[in-house]
């Protein structure tokens, strides 16, 4: 083999190394994207929703506390905030959810983490995405309802939208006597 196509194979070699490089990059930035929560309906919601990173914008806006919900296999949902005005007049609309959900921190602090979409009238669905049906009698009190959690803040490993997240903890909710 001569140098010149001794070189051209090498060339080759490395531009088929560096494609094949970048195309696990991408992958796994990919994949990194949709564990962290990244998808465009995320996005809307945490742009039309972000004033709640302050609790205070929040109770200001009607949303009071129900106690933290735990999951029977583990994961949390969090201390959801309900306006029940939003919740009685069954329209979906993302600036302005039925529930925001906040995660009780060590230090006492909540941070926001997803918003909770809620309507008796379905199939509902926000932007394309279907809303889960809950039937009666649930662990709510509530009728038949259909709901859609929105992980915005913090990502969920089993699914943007999914109920539980594994992540967030009730561990330093404050008892009802505190």
């Amino acid at each position: 083999m001569d140098m010149k196509s001794n070189l051209r194979n090498r060339l080759v070699m490395a531009a088929a190394m560096l494609a094949v490089g970048a195309t696990l990059a991408q992958a796994h930035q990919e994949a990194s994207d949709a564990a962290s929560g990244t998808n465009p309906l995320a996005d809307k919601v945490r742009a039309a929703n972000s004033r709640f990173l302050d609790i205070k914008a929040a109770t200001a806006e009607g949303y009071a506390p129900i106690p933290c919900a735990s999951g029977i296999t583990g994961g949390a949902m969090g201390i959801h905030y309900v306006n029940g005005q939003y919740l009685k007049d069954d329209k979906i609309d993302i600036a302005r959810p039925e529930a925001v959900m906040y995660e009780p921190m060590a230090d006492g602090k909540l941070t926001l983490v997803a918003v909770e979409y809620i309507t008796s009238k379905g199939p509902a669905s926000l932007d394309g995405q279907l809303f889960n049906f809950n039937s009666a009698p649930n662990r709510y009190g509530l009728g038949e309802f259909y709901e859609l959690h929105v992980w915005a803040w913090k990502g969920n490993p089993t699914g943007t939208f999914a109920d539980m997240n594994p992540k967030v903890s009730c561990e330093h909710a404050m008892a009802p006597s505190q």
